[in-house]
């Protein structure tokens, strides 16, 4: 998923043309600013929202992203559901906090299991993929792995508390990995990096 939210509108288009079709913003604001700047243009891209989701914003969020990635508590879980319609069932992630950083939002690992019974209940509006996570920065990708290799693990539990139910959640996507730690990621089974960076400084230097 190519991260657009630090360049221009045409950097992002050049994304596109090379083949990235997955794009993705951080606010939902700018998400719906750079999809109206881009409604036109051929391939049409699919719109992620990365970032941090507030209730008064999910309407705007649901119009315009074919993925969410940020769905870090219940009562935001449950405002996806209320914008949820007859014809459109949005599609989240749930983001854990697996790093445990006080910065960070995110269901808790530890709460996630308890509460899975209360997620279920809101499969029927809301297509619920699978998990995403955030490593702490770090200069050495490899202490990222840890956390990746933990949230796949916990995925894999809920994946088999899904199993006993009738609810069509499957859990396939593990989004976690950006430009520094892409690869440990990979490694640990993401099936979905977020990068920015990494992608656009490559693009600006065959533009110069």
């Amino acid at each position: 998923v190519g991260v657009t939210k630090y360049v221009t509108a045409d950097l992002a288009r050049m994304l596109l043309d090379a083949g990235c079709i997955d794009l993705a913003e951080s606010r939902p604001q700018a998400l719906w600013s750079r999809a109206e700047a881009m409604a036109g243009h051929e391939p049409q891209p699919r719109w992620h929202l990365v970032g941090h989701l507030q209730r008064n914003k999910v309407n705007l969020a649901v119009r315009h992203a074919s993925l969410i990635h940020s769905v870090d508590s219940l009562r935001l879980l449950e405002a996806v559901s209320d914008c949820a319609t007859e014809n459109h069932r949005p599609a989240v992630l749930l983001q854990v906090n697996v790093s445990r950083e006080a910065s960070k939002t995110g269901f808790a690992v530890e709460e996630l299991p308890g509460i899975w019974e209360s997620i279920v209940a809101y499969a029927g509006r809301v297509e619920i993929r699978g998990l995403m996570t955030m490593a702490a920065e770090s200069a050495d990708p490899e202490e990222a792995r840890p956390v990746f290799a933990e949230l796949r693990r916990l995925r894999d539990r809920l994946s088999e508390a899904a199993a006993t139910h009738a609810s069509g959640i499957c859990l396939n996507e593990l989004s976690m990995g950006m430009s520094g730690d892409f690869e440990p990621a990979i490694e640990e089974g993401a099936t979905l990096i977020r990068l920015g960076s990494l992608l656009f400084e490559g693009l600006s230097s065959t533009t110069v």
